[in-house]
């Protein structure tokens, strides 16, 4: 009898930091289904994303390409039937792709080859419904508090039940005690929207956590920052909030991931009473993660680079791997593609820059030296690429000053040099970033984890800038394209050759 080929089951919370999970050594949080995950498998303690903004994220990481191999840099420019996928490698070996959450990764025309059901696909597509509700309606808010544009929304009505992430998750339950799932093989895809703002989460989970018993947040108004930390917060009104409301924007952002980390047991105990967990390596990973009250900031930004954005839980459970093994050194979110590519031995048919952690499964350390890389914002060029522009798609936003979004889009039509190109270069010890026309960054990590104080032009680091520049330009030449592995004969076809 042949071995029956592997499953896979993804749960990608969106907007999920790793700082912010227990066994990642957060001091208060409750996430004992995502500890208990660790612990039988393997936790990644640098993963970095290539992007902070949800639809480049996961493009690449479905490509094994940083966002300016293929122009992948806006919320509304997804992937496209040309290009290469994971999802595309499974489902032309057998493998049945089951999609349970939102889209904000193919155009539809891939959408539908890739998810095939048209009510799948459909389903797929929708965006943070029943999450923690309307943008406008539901915003508790006056529309002249200092806190209208904060997130911060009350508790969600309705039981715990009730939340996208739970509805989802229970859709994949089902899909797992189906006779579907016993054919094999199957990649269960679970893009959930919590603990995506706004900040809200249904009781007791939106009061779990006491906002004067966490640990202090990252202080606002640095010296040394980008342009865009100062403007976020004269626009969204956060310079007028009191630390209060940023403790408490904090403390419910928590209680969210507790809420899904719930539901994670829950399809982690019907993955085992289905009996398939022996042949379903389970991953856990987020596109990218959130401010949630540090530097006095909300949500993300399209060139913000910082370790509350960019570091996010990779846990990787696979059966017959290594078990509380902890991979110390940096990988990047995109090496799951590579991964899962390795696991079920099928080759990649294009040129990417991920790696196969197959050897970290097994229990090996990764590799002391290897840089991660991340990336973000518009150039001046493309004004269809910035949010808030009225002739574009989304651009009714920066016109609608109900809208919770409104004034991200002002800020980047208002002041587009803060959402400026943003290249990021981290290694084990120093943080780069280079823009190209806001300030740039550079952290000694070892003596500032936290990222407060930027060293960049400082004479003593003049060495270590120089070495990380250089090295940021060495990949810039590396990874700036991609060349076809097929080939196209250089004569003309039959019947259309010239004298």
């Amino acid at each position: 009898m042949s071995k029956p080929k592997m499953n896979y089951l993804l749960f990608f919370p969106d907007e999920m930091r790793a700082e912010s999970l227990g066994c990642y050594g957060h001091p208060v949080v409750r996430t004992p289904h995502l500890d208990r995950l660790a612990a039988e498998g393997v936790r990644f303690e640098q993963c970095h994303v290539q992007h902070t903004v949800c639809t480049p994220s996961r493009c690449s990481l479905m490509t094994g390409w940083y966002p300016h191999t293929a122009g992948h840099r806006t919320l509304w420019h997804l992937l496209r039937p040309h290009e290469p996928s994971l999802f595309r490698y499974l489902k032309e070996v057998g493998y049945r792709i089951e999609w349970f959450g939102k889209n904000d990764l193919y155009s539809p025309e891939y959408i539908r080859e890739i998810v095939g059901e048209p009510n799948q696909a459909d389903d797929a597509g929708k965006h943070l419904t029943g999450q923690g509700g309307h943008f406008r309606k539901d915003n508790p808010h006056a529309a002249d508090d200092p806190a209208y544009y904060s997130f911060l929304f009350e508790p969600r009505g309705g039981d715990e039940a009730g939340t996208e992430t739970a509805v989802k998750i229970k859709q994949a339950i089902d899909f797992l005690h189906s006779p579907q799932a016993q054919e094999s093989p199957f990649f269960v895809y679970l893009p959930t929207a919590m603990p995506h703002p706004p900040y809200a989460a249904p009781q007791p989970y939106h009061d779990l956590y006491d906002p004067d018993a966490l640990p202090e947040l990252r202080p606002a108004e640095l010296e040394g920052k980008p342009s865009f930390y100062r403007l976020i917060r004269e626009y969204r009104r956060l310079d007028r909030a009191d630390d209060a409301l940023l403790k408490k924007i904090h403390a419910v952002y928590l209680g969210m991931i507790s809420h899904a980390d719930h539901w994670l047991g829950e399809l982690l105990r019907a993955l085992e009473e289905s009996g398939l967990a022996e042949t379903t390596t389970v991953i856990v990973a987020s596109d990218h993660g959130d401010w949630a009250g540090d530097y006095g900031l909300v949500e993300k930004w399209p060139s913000g680079l910082d370790d509350t954005l960019t570091r996010v839980p990779l846990i990787i459970r696979s059966p017959g791997g290594a078990a509380g093994h902890v991979v110390k050194e940096q990988v990047e979110l995109f090496d799951i593609m590579a991964t899962v590519l390795d696991l079920s031995g099928i080759p990649a048919a294009h040129n990417h820059f991920a790696q196969s952690l197959v050897p970290q499964l097994q229990g090996e350390a990764g590799d002391p030296d290897r840089a991660v890389f991340a990336e973000g914002g518009y150039d001046t060029r493309e004004p269809h690429c910035f949010e808030g522009d009225p002739q574009r798609m989304f651009g009714g936003i920066a016109r609608d000053k109900g809208h919770i979004y409104y004034p991200k889009g002002k800020q980047q039509q208002d002041h587009p040099e803060s959402v400026c190109r943003a290249s990021m270069i981290r290694t084990a010890d120093y943080k780069l970033v280079r823009r190209t026309a806001d300030t740039n960054e550079l952290y000694d990590l070892h003596r500032d984890p936290r990222e407060l104080d930027n060293v960049y032009g400082k004479e003593a680091y003049g060495q270590v800038q120089a070495q990380l520049e250089s090295r940021l330009l060495d990949w810039y030449i590396h990874t700036s394209d991609v060349v076809p592995t097929n080939e196209d004969p250089r004569g003309f076809p039959s019947g259309l050759e010239r004298g």
